[in-house]
C-alpha cells in the first residue's frame, strides 16, 4: 500500500488517532502492564515517524499516562496516575529524521522479513538510491531478537560488508556507531542502520573502452528525426490491439507533437479502410503541443491510421517575418527568402491552378518594392495556397498503423431478448419448436427488443445426459442441457430434430428479420461425449490413462456430459478450421450475432484467430463474450476482438457500486475497446437483490440496465419477474436447463409494459444509445441514483433517478448540472416524465424528488426544447 500511494501524495504516519481511545487506555485495557507502556508510546511514534515520510502526532501525546483514568477517578483520588514525559525522546527522532534524506523523501521501502516475524525489518531509500536506511523494530514484548548485518546487507542487494560498505547505527541524540556484525535487538525496541558505500577516486583514470564498440542504438533512432511523435491516441497496448468505434462516429486521434527549436510544425492524420490509399486531413493544436485530428468512417471493417508531421518552412518563415517586423528590424534579405519557398512550391503544384497562381504572385513580387512584398508575403490568400503545398522534405512518420475495427450501429446500442427455444410452447412434457418461437417474435417486437438471442439450438447428447435440477441421472423424457452439444443426429452445425429442421431455423430468422429483430447463436466450444467430432477426430479431445475420454471439470463442480476439446492438440490448424467454418456456416443462414459461452476458457490467440477471420468475410458479425471472470481477462477479450462482454453488473446494487464500476466503464482505458451488456439475469444466475425485492427490484435492475448502457438484455422469465431460487444459491429452482418448462407469458404482476415503454424511450432519445456521455449528479438520499445523458449538441439530454431500495420509499433533491447541459444558473426549462407522460416545469438546478418502489422506482425524464409545445 505504501508503495502504491507514495506515487500519489506523500505519507503521513500517527503514532495515535486524535478521535478515539488514547492509547495508553487501549494499551491497558489489553492486558498490557502499566511499567510497559512508556516503552510502547516510545515505540509507536518511532516507527510512525520512520515509516512515513512525514509524522503527526495529536497534542498532547508526549504526556502520557500509565494508569486508565477512569480507574484513576473510580479510587476517588486516594491514588494519583502515573504521568510520563516523551517530549525530549520524540525531539530526538525528529532531529534525527530530519537529518537522513531517506527518512524525509518518499522513496521505495521494502520490507525484509517474514509477515509472521515479530522481528520488522524495512529498507527505506531515496528515489535514487543514494541514501539507505534500514528500520529494525522489535516487536516481541519479552525476547530479544538478533540479526547478521552482513546477511542484512546481503538480502538488501548492497553486497557483502566490508572496506566499501559500512552499516552505521544511528541512534537518537547518541554518537554514531559502526556495525558490522550481529545486532542484538531488545524486546519493544528500534534501530536505525544507515548504509554507507564508499566511492573509490580511482574511477576518474580508468581508460575508455574501445572506440570501435557498437553503441547500440534503437532500431527506430534517426539522426534526421527532429520532429517528436508521442503519446498517441486511441492506441490500445501501443498499437497490438485495435480501438472499436461504430460507423458514422467520429474518430478523434490526438498526438504530442513537438521539436526542437522555434520552428513551427504542421502535420497530418493518415487513415484508410483496409488496404485502401491513405486519405488525410490536418492535426489542430490544442494547447501544450498537443494536437487533435478527426475522421469518419463511413464503413464497417478495419480502418488503420497514422500520422505524419514535417517542419512548415515558409509558416515558420512567416513567424519570424512578422516577428522582425514589428521588432523594426531590416528585411530586405528576408522578403528574398521568402520568393525563395514561394518559388520552390511551384515544382510541387500538381494542379494548374495553383502553378498559375504561384507565378503570378511571383511575378507581383519582383514588380514590387519591399513594402509591396511584404504585403505579398503576408496575404492570406497566398497563405492558404502555400499550405496546400507543403514542403514535407524531412517529414517523421509515426512507426506504427493503428487499427480502428468500425462496426455497425447494433453493436453498441441493442436490446436483447434471450430465449429458450424449448420452452415456448404449451406442453411441459414435450419441446417447443420453432414454429411455437415464431409465434412469440410478435410479442417480443412489441416489447422493442432488437436482438432474440437462442440457447444452443443443436442435438444434445445422450452419454451421460443430465436430468432435472441438475442430477446426474436422467429419466427417460429427460431432454439434457442444451450445452451437453452433439449427438448422432450431428454437431454443431445441426439442429435438434425437437425443434424442427435448419430449414425451420431459417423461416424463423426470416420471420424475426421481418419484425425489425435479429437473430443471435449460442456458440458454445464443448461436446457431449457422443458429438461426431469425439470419433471423427480423436486427436481434437484428451482422454485419461485408462482410455476414457476427460470430460469438463471445474472443481468441486463436474459437467460429466461434456467433454472439452484440446485446442492446442496435434491437429491444432484442423480444430481451428473447422470452428472457424462453423461460425460461418451460422452466418450462411442469416445470423449475424454471437453469443460465446465461456470464452476465458479458450486461449486468448484463438479468439484473435477466429474472429478476425470471420469478420474479414462478414464485419457485420458481432461476438458477445460471456465471461463473467477476473476483469483483466474480460478485458483481454475485448482486446482480443470480442464485440460485447457481460459484466459485473450483474452484482453492483448499491450508489457506489453503481458509480464506481460505471466510472470505470465510461471513463477509464477500456472506453476505447471494451463494449458492457449490460444483462440483468442470465440461464445461470438470479441474483439475490431479484430473489428479495420482488416486483420493484424487476424494474429497478430493469431501469438502471436499460438506460446506464446503450446495450442490455433480459433472460426470459425476468418479464415474469421470475424469482424462485435454490435456497441459498443464485440459480433457478428448477431450471429449463434441464427440463421441458410452459410459461404464462401474461401471468399477473408481469412487468411488461415497463419494458416495452423503456425500450420505445432509448429509441426515442439518442442520448441513451452512447455509453460514454455518462455523468452521475448529485443526490441527497444515498438510496437514490441519479445521472443525466446528454448528446455532444446537447440536442437531446436525459435525466434518470431510481430508487436502489425496493424495499422502502425514498425522497430527497437532486442537483442538475446546468451548465453541461448548456442551461444558465436558475434558467426555467421544462421535462417530460417519460412514465406518466407528464410535463413539468422546473426552475434552477435543485428539484425534489420522491419514489416509491411500489408505485414509481424510476423516473425518467426528457429535456423539451423551446420549439416543443
Amino acid at each position: 500500500q505504501y508503495n502504491l500511494y507514495r506515487r500519489i501524495a506523500p505519507s503521513i504516519g500517527f503514532p495515535e488517532s486524535h478521535d478515539t481511545e488514547r492509547l495508553s487506555a487501549e494499551l491497558l485495557g489489553a492486558g498490557v502492564p502499566a511499567s510497559e507502556v512508556e516503552t510502547r508510546y516510545s515505540q509507536a511514534y518511532a516507527v510512525a515517524a520512520l515509516f512515513s515520510a512525514g509524522v503527526m502526532m495529536p497534542m498532547g501525546y508526549e504526556f502520557g499516562w500509565s494508569r486508565r483514568l477512569d480507574v484513576v477517578a473510580g479510587d476517588c483520588g486516594a491514588t494519583e496516575p502515573q504521568r510520563f514525559d516523551l517530549s525530549t525522546f520524540i525531539a530526538a527522532i525528529n532531529r534525527t529524521k530530519r537529518a537522513v534524506p531517506a527518512l524525509i523523501e518518499e522513496g521505495p521501502q521494502r520490507r525484509l522479513t517474514a509477515a509472521a516475524d515479530p522481528l520488522v525489518v524495512l529498507l527505506r531509500q531515496t528515489q535514487s538510491g543514494a541514501d539507505r536506511v534500514f528500520v529494525i523494530v522489535n516487536t516481541h514484548r519479552r525476547e530479544p531478537r538478533e540479526i547478521d548485518c552482513g546477511t542484512l546487507a546481503t538480502s538488501a542487494g548492497l553486497g557483502p560488508l566490508g572496506d566499501r560498505l559500512r552499516l552505521t547505527e544511528l541512534w537518537p541524540d547518541r554518537e554514531a556507531r559502526t556495525r558490522d556484525a550481529r545486532l542484538v535487538v531488545a524486546p519493544l525496541e528500534f534501530r536505525l542502520l544507515r548504509a554507507g558505500i564508499r566511492r573509490a577516486n580511482a574511477i576518474a583514470t580508468q581508460p575508455c573502452r574501445a572506440v570501435g564498440r557498437n553503441p547500440g542504438h534503437h532500431p527506430l533512432w534517426d539522426p534526421a528525426a527532429r520532429i517528436v511523435i508521442e503519446n498517441v491516441s486511441p492506441l490500445i497496448d501501443g498499437g497490438r490491439y485495435p480501438a472499436k468505434r461504430i460507423v458514422g462516429e467520429p474518430v478523434e486521434v490526438q498526438a504530442d507533437l513537438f521539436r526542437d527549436g522555434h520552428d513551427i510544425i504542421a502535420a497530418v492524420l493518415k487513415y484508410a479502410w483496409e488496404d485502401d490509399a491513405w486519405q488525410e486531413t490536418s492535426f489542430q493544436f490544442l494547447d501544450n503541443d498537443r494536437w487533435s485530428a478527426r475522421f469518419t468512417p463511413d464503413r464497417i471493417g478495419r480502418w488503420r491510421y497514422t500520422i505524419e508531421a514535417w517542419t512548415d518552412r515558409f509558416e515558420s518563415w512567416r513567424d519570424d517575418f512578422t516577428k522582425k517586423r514589428d521588432a523594426g528590424q531590416a528585411l530586405d534579405l528576408e522578403v528574398i527568402e521568402g520568393r525563395v519557398l514561394v518559388a520552390a512550391a511551384v515544382q510541387r503544384a500538381a494542379v494548374p491552378g495553383d502553378r498559375k497562381a504561384l507565378r503570378r504572385a511571383l511575378a507581383e513580387f519582383d514588380a514590387g518594392d519591399t513594402a509591396a512584398r511584404s504585403a505579398l508575403l503576408l496575404s492570406a490568400e497566398l497563405r492558404l495556397l502555400m499550405a496546400r503545398l507543403p514542403d514535407r522534405g524531412g517529414s517523421v512518420c509515426y512507426p506504427r498503423e493503428p487499427e480502428i475495427i468500425v462496426d455497425r450501429a447494433e453493436a453498441r446500442c441493442a436490446a436483447w431478448y434471450e430465449m429458450f427455444p424449448r420452452s415456448q410452447g404449451r406442453d411441459p412434457a414435450t419441446s417447443a419448436t420453432f414454429d411455437n418461437c415464431i409465434a412469440r417474435l410478435g410479442e417480443i417486437a412489441a416489447l422493442g427488443f432488437d436482438v432474440v438471442y437462442l440457447v444452443p439450438i443443436h442435438p444434445i447428447g445422450r452419454v451421460n445426459r443430465k436430468g432435472r435440477d441438475n442430477n446426474v441421472v436422467a429419466e427417460p423424457g429427460d431432454p439434457g442441457s442444451p450445452y451437453a452439444i452433439g449427438a448422432k443426429e450431428g454437431g454443431h452445425r445441426a439442429v435438434n430434430p425437437e425443434l424442427g429442421t435448419l430449414a425451420d431455423f431459417r423461416r424463423f430468422v426470416a420471420a424475426a428479420a421481418d419484425l425489425g429483430l435479429e437473430v443471435a447463436l449460442d456458440f458454445a466450444i464443448q461436446c457431449a461425449p457422443d458429438h461426431p467430432w469425439v470419433q471423427q477426430h480423436k486427436r481434437w479431445f484428451r482422454f485419461r490413462p485408462d482410455g476414457s475420454i476427460k470430460y469438463a471439470e471445474n472443481p468441486p463442480k463436474k459437467y460429466e456430459d461434456i467433454v472439452n476439446v484440446d485446442f492446442y492438440n496435434p491437429d491444432r490448424q484442423g480444430l481451428w478450421n473447422e470452428l472457424r467454418d462453423t461460425v460461418l456456416f451460422w452466418v450462411d443462414q442469416g445470423v449475424r450475432i454471437f453469443r460465446v459461452d465461456n470464452p476465458h476458457t479458450k486461449p486468448l490467440p484463438f479468439w484473435e484467430w477466429l474472429i478476425r477471420e470471420v469478420k474479414a468475410r462478414c464485419p457485420e458479425a458481432i461476438f458477445l463474450a460471456e465471461a463473467f471472470t477476473r476483469p483483466k481477462m474480460m478485458r483481454a477479450l475485448a482486446k482480443a476482438g470480442f464485440t460485447q462482454s457481460y459484466t459485473y453488473f450483474t452484482w453492483r446494487n448499491t450508489k457506489g457500486e453503481l458509480t464506481e464500476y460505471l466510472t470505470e466503464l465510461t471513463q477509464g482505458p477500456a472506453r476505447e475497446y471494451f463494449c458492457p451488456n449490460f444483462f440483468v439475469n442470465t440461464p445461470d444466475i438470479l441474483p439475490v437483490f431479484l430473489q428479495d425485492g420482488g416486483r420493484p427490484a424487476f424494474r429497478i435492475r430493469l431501469a438502471l440496465a436499460a438506460t446506464l448502457s446503450p446495450t442490455y438484455g433480459i433472460y426470459n422469465g425476468f418479464e415474469l419477474c421470475e424469482n424462485t431460487a435454490i435456497p441459498e444459491r443464485e440459480e433457478y429452482l428448477h431450471s429449463e436447463k434441464y427440463q421441458y418448462k410452459v410459461w404464462d407469458w401474461n401471468r399477473p404482476g408481469h412487468i411488461k409494459d415497463d419494458i416495452a415503454l423503456i425500450n420505445h424511450f432509448r429509441r426515442a432519445n439518442t442520448a441513451l444509445q452512447e455509453l460514454t456521455n455518462l455523468r452521475f449528479i448529485e443526490s441527497t438520499d444515498p438510496n437514490i441514483l441519479a445521472y443525466v445523458k446528454a448528446t455532444a449538441d446537447r440536442a437531446n439530454v436525459v435525466i434518470v433517478a431510481i430508487n436502489l431500495d425496493p424495499h422502502g420509499v425514498h425522497a430527497g433533491d437532486i442537483v442538475l448540472p446546468l451548465d453541461a447541459l448548456g442551461l444558465p444558473d436558475e434558467a426555467e426549462f421544462r421535462l417530460e416524465e417519460a412514465f406518466t407522460g407528464a410535463s413539468l416545469a422546473w426552475r434552477g438546478a435543485r428539484h425534489y424528488i420522491h419514489l416509491d418502489p411500489a408505485s414509481n422506482p424510476v423516473l425518467l425524464f426528457r429535456l423539451l426544447t423551446s420549439e416543443e409545445p
